[in-house]
């Protein structure tokens, strides 16, 4: 079985995390959407909320399945048998910041990162923006699956 792991904040999931995974279904048995814990961040909504959003807007993709987890993402691949960590690249700062990630990885395991090049239709979207749209009042719904709700 070919399983690939999806790691992130999801903070909340947006519409480029959706057209990834949905991507990603076709070139691997499942993947696993690993909703990461990091300290050092101020989540706008709780680790159960993004996994419900995740969760809900996978419900009927069987080869998605969605966990959270803090430290290694390494470590979580070991843990659930992951051969791949699966990756979105939005633009050229993306690739350089997770080029280095891949590279770290590989060095302590022997993980495959495997990147996907964003959709252009969602090439511009972050979670940050999300955020801040949502925090201003603006129409975030156009952003995000329609399970992420306010």
């Amino acid at each position: 079985m070919k399983r690939a792991l999806f790691p992130g904040s999801f903070d909340p999931i947006t519409l480029g995390h959706y057209d990834i995974i949905n991507r990603g279904v076709h070139l691997f048995d499942e993947i696993v959407v690993a909703i990461g814990v990091n300290a050092q961040k101020n989540y706008m909504f709780s680790l159960d909320q993004r996994k419900q959003f995740t969760e809900e807007a996978f419900k009927n993709q069987p080869k998605v399945k969605v966990i959270t987890y803090e430290g290694l993402t390494i470590d979580v691949c070991k843990k659930i048998n992951a051969e791949f960590i699966l990756r979105g690249l939005r633009n050229p700062a993306d690739f350089e910041f997770e080029k280095a990630i891949a590279h770290t990885n590989r060095k302590l395991s022997k993980i495959e990162t495997v990147f996907l090049l964003t959709a252009s239709k969602t090439s511009y979207i972050s979670s940050s923006i999300v955020r801040d749209v949502i925090r201003n009042g603006g129409d975030y719904t156009v952003l995000v699956p329609e399970s992420v709700k306010v």
